[in-house]
């Protein structure tokens, strides 16, 4: 079969990476694609908010299925698009892609079907969304209610800076009409998680747990980015709360979604916090995490091909997913200045010998010039590894990751960390 990729990210680049492992896979198209995908599959350079220029090449190469990556192109309606087109396409529908395009739809549905969360209330006013800030006090959640590149959420630790953020958002406009309304909610304590599920709007069958590290420095110092790396299996996520979720939260949200009128098929993703009193959703995302996706799909035993396919028909509950007993951990490298200004065009070396070593490197923000792979994005490439237990795989990893360079290259070293706190192993 043909399969089209939409996507250009460390993401999508393992998503080419466990399609192409299906024998199903004849042919694999990427739109745009990167340096890196190009061992799997055509890179087309089409741009993913184009779903006229899609979906004519959809049809003119017979594409049986196509895969949706990132959110930009689901919350823009391309699902809706191939569908009206008679093609089959793996992801939710635009309305569906709401519960991450809008904090505040998600909100309305969590509240509605008694799904776990944070209180929270949203405003379109900064004046009475820092009102509400100084009754409320600190520590408190700022989210921008629309996408912002993983980059609109703030938890402030003071009152000042929850109203820098309310004032950054809605009166300066840094995430443009993103931030035109605003979530504020509770602060929660605990151990955050994330939990992948696919669905057919019916069928709910979550991933293995894992563990994503946002802040740009060690010991979770430093701004948000859109994650510097991951690991799973998560033990804070043991089978007891993994089965508590896909009871309380995933298979509510999917079958309140139903009632809504709204079939949710793809990927659901939520970011969870594991608190005292069990776990409650931070957020939803419509699509693969990144980089979560780089660490759960090498874990994964089944065809994903025959996965997704089952998620697009609505015959999921006909699979057995398996999974394979071991650990993988994703270190991201990325520019010097990310997640502020960085540089771009940056030859990078040591990839070869790094996949010698036994890791898997996915490329994240990289370009091709002149024969020569560099720098591209804020991200640059996610080193992932795979073994027989978290602490070997964190040893894999990290004897891989130095072999690459390039300038002002940066990354975490404490990846995996809080399971070894938790463990002590």
């Amino acid at each position: 079969m043909k399969i089209l990729l939409i996507g250009g990210g460390g993401r999508e680049h393992a998503l080419a990476w466990k399609l192409a492992q299906s024998p199903k896979v004849e042919k694999m198209y990427c739109a745009p694609g990167n340096p890196g995908i190009t061992a799997v599959a055509e890179c087309v350079d089409i741009e993913i908010t184009d779903n006229e220029a899609l979906g004519k090449f959809a049809l003119e190469h017979k594409i049986d299925l196509t895969v949706v990556g990132p959110e930009l192109p689901l919350t823009n309606g391309l699902v809706d698009h191939f569908t009206a087109l008679n093609l089959k396409a793996f992801g939710p529908s635009q309305k569906a892609a709401q519960l991450e395009g809008s904090k505040a739809f998600a909100k309305d549905i969590m509240h509605k079907y008694h799904i776990p969360t944070a209180a929270s209330a949203a405003f379109t006013d900064a004046d009475c969304a820092i009102a509400y800030i100084k009754q409320q006090g600190a520590p408190i959640v700022v989210k921008a209610d629309g996408l912002a590149a993983g980059k609109g959420v703030v938890v402030a630790m003071t009152l000042e800076e929850a109203i820098d953020a309310v004032t950054l958002m809605m009166k300066d406009k840094a995430f443009g009409s993103a931030g035109n309304l605003v979530v504020v909610e509770e602060y929660l304590e605990g151990e955050e998680a994330s939990l992948l599920a696919f669905t057919d709007g019916i069928t709910v069958v979550p991933m293995v747990a894992a563990q994503d590290y946002k802040r740009i420095f060690d010991n979770d110092q430093g701004p948000n980015t859109g994650g510097m790396g991951t690991y799973a299996p998560a033990p804070v996520v043991t089978p007891e709360i993994r089965e508590q979720v896909r009871r309380e939260v995933l298979q509510p949200v999917i079958d309140g979604m139903r009632q809504e009128g709204i079939i949710y098929k793809g990927c659901l993703y939520a970011g969870l916090m594991i608190t005292a009193q069990g776990p409650k959703v931070i957020e939803f995302n419509a699509r693969f995490g990144d980089p979560e996706t780089q660490v759960v799909l090498p874990l994964l035993h089944t065809d994903l091909v025959d996965i997704v396919e089952a998620c697009a028909n609505g015959n999921l509950a006909d699979i057995n997913i398996e999974w394979d007993n071991k650990a993988a951990v994703c270190v991201v490298l990325a520019a010097g200045g990310y997640p502020g200004i960085y540089h771009k065009g940056d030859a990078i070396t040591g990839l070869d010998n790094a996949e010698a070593q036994g890791a898997m490197v996915f490329h994240a923000g990289t370009a091709t010039k002149n024969g020569q792979i560099v720098t591209q994005g804020g991200r640059v490439l996610g080193v992932t590894a795979v073994a027989d237990s978290l602490r070997n795989a964190v040893d894999k990893v990290y004897q891989a990751v130095p072999v690459i360079a390039f300038d002002g290259m940066q990354y975490r070293k404490d990846i995996a960390h809080r399971a070894f706190n938790r463990n002590d192993k």
